[in-house]
């Protein structure tokens, strides 16, 4: 097969694990990125093997033998670039969320329908065989109906005048954090009669950012009445990244779903065993990133594809409404 040729539009810092190994790994060639600091860019390359350094992100775009792009933006930054890409006829894998707010996703999600490219939102988890078997154990009658997910997504405070604390830049716990938390709930849906609808959210604001989330939770419903929980902060002591999917025969417990390479346990209990499942320390992003060549190569579909996205955005969009704060706002560039 031949190598997918790609093109990163900023040096940060999630771009060293969620791109740069899983293409040393797969045989992608990183072809060329940009950022707004010119050395920064040139320190990124020349660390990371990257061929070419370009004056601009729309220079990375507008290359010819670039046929994907990578998108680690700032939240606010995603759904624009996300789109000039589309117009420049590249396929994009892009950092979560694909966009501020369900409207700007909306925008993406046309756009993709008209140009026929692929589209990847990187919720790089549902890729990995800790979240696979989390549905399976469900599909196969193992633990019984669907009657409660858990998803817990906390972790200490970044510094003051990180991007995403910003509002302008659709910064929030929910948008940095809790996005995986809710697309979790989606993912359950085909145990549960169909997509969870909220019934609550609370959240509370970051002190001096009027409208930034700090925390928030919120409670689902789903058509077989099975619940859903969601609990998000920024501000937390400690890391928590967990998930908890109970059914009427019992529960599965994977204690950091989202970087099942850190920990790769399922623990499944029933009224009578307890016991330890290992899936694999594999990068759930070197997971999505053949997933991402497999539907560029040969025309595999796409989990979180654009319609997908579109799905979550408008969950969120919900939450926020509920909770008492304002939507992302678009950028305009």
């Amino acid at each position: 097969m031949e190598p997918l040729r790609i093109g990163i539009l900023g040096a940060a810092r999630i771009a060293d694990r969620a791109i740069v190994a899983p293409a040393q790994l797969t045989g992608a060639r990183l072809v060329a990125i940009a950022a707004r600091d010119s050395e920064r860019a040139e320190a990124f390359a020349a660390e990371h093997q990257v061929e070419r350094v370009h004056a601009s992100y729309q220079d990375v775009l507008d290359d010819p033998e670039i046929e994907a792009i990578y998108n680690p933006l700032p939240n606010g930054l995603h759904g624009p670039w996300n789109l000039r890409a589309i117009a420049a006829g590249k396929h994009v894998l892009t950092e979560k969320p694909s966009a501020s707010n369900a409207a700007e996703a909306t925008q993406v999600r046309d756009a993709v329908q008209k140009s026929g490219l692929v589209f990847m939102e990187a919720f790089h988890y549902a890729y990995h065989p800790v979240m696979r078997r989390l549905q399976e154990l469900l599909a196969k009658g193992e633990l019984g109906d669907l009657q409660h997910i858990e998803a817990t997504m906390v972790m200490p405070p970044p510094p003051d005048q990180d991007p995403r604390w910003s509002l302008p830049l659709a910064g929030g716990a929910v948008m940095d954090v809790g996005c995986y938390a809710i697309h979790a709930q989606r993912m359950f849906a085909p145990y549960a009669g169909g997509a969870p609808k909220l019934v609550s959210a609370r959240a509370g604001e970051r002190k001096r950012l009027p409208g930034v989330d700090e925390w928030l939770n919120a409670d689902f419903e789903f058509p077989s009445s099975a619940t859903g929980a969601v609990r998000t902060s920024m501000a937390a002591e400690n890391v928590e990244f967990s998930l908890k999917v109970v059914g009427a025969r019992g529960e599965a417990f994977a204690p950091f779903f989202v970087l099942p390479h850190n920990d790769d346990r399922v623990i499944v209990t029933t009224k009578e065993d307890t016991w330890v499942e290992h899936r694999g320390t594999r990068s759930s992003y070197t997971y999505q990133l053949e997933a991402f060549t497999a539907a560029i190569r040969d025309g595999a579909p796409v989990l979180t594809d654009a319609e997908d996205a579109l799905a979550t955005m408008h969950l969120i969009d919900t939450c926020y409404q509920t909770a008492g704060l304002p939507l992302r706002p678009t950028t305009t560039l």
